[in-house]
């Protein structure tokens, strides 16, 4: 899908779903899962690194 139109429409449906049959609780579950599928599908069309992500927060933090 290119269109970018009609992929906001079909989140939006989405979302509104969620709220209707699972209300607040539904809708940030809906929010968090949405996320998750979106870096899962940015890591697998390259967009992303997330290996080199990890790795950079990994090695921040563990040395003090």
């Amino acid at each position: 899908m290119k269109n970018m139109t009609v992929v906001g429409l079909i989140i939006g449906l989405v979302l509104a779903f969620a709220i209707i049959f699972g209300g607040w609780t539904g809708f940030f579950t809906a929010l968090i899962f949405g996320g998750i599928g979106a870096l899962i599908g940015a890591q697998l069309e390259g967009r992303i690194d997330l290996r080199a992500i990890f790795d950079s927060v990994k090695s921040r933090g563990g040395k003090a």
